[in-house]
């Protein structure tokens, strides 16, 4: 099982951008499907969007389509980069790790490990 430790939050504009990293170590991360969701205050956890254990595939919220980006580099991180963020866009963000045995996708009972997770404001 792998640790994952999200990093890159801060305060923005409305309109601006910033990018998130998620760091995992213990496990064998190429094997293993990454995400991100994100919680506002008052409300449940939503998923963002996902990247296939290999990369060759990307999967995103309605909300994220267009304007985030997820990515994996051939060490142990992810990166998620948030453009033209909106108000809606405040929220905690988290990074989960899922095990080959369970896929990968927008569910978050198959991901296994979750991060702390990372602030993200967006001033209007």
């Amino acid at each position: 099982q792998v640790h994952v430790v999200e990093s890159g939050g801060g305060l923005v504009q409305a309109g601006g951008s910033l990018t998130l990293s998620c760091a995992a170590s213990g496990g064998m991360f190429s094997d293993y499907s990454m995400g991100w969701f994100r919680q506002a205050p008052g409300r449940e956890r939503e998923f963002v969007a996902a990247i296939r254990w290999d990369g060759g595939r990307t999967y995103y919220a309605d909300s994220a389509e267009g304007r985030f980006t997820i990515s994996r580099d051939n060490g142990n991180t992810v990166n998620l980069q948030m453009n033209s963020l909106k108000g809606e866009g405040t929220a905690v963000y988290y990074c989960a790790a899922s095990p080959p045995a369970t896929g990968w996708g927008a569910w978050d009972a198959q991901y296994d490990s979750w991060g702390q997770g990372t602030q993200v404001t967006v001033s209007s």
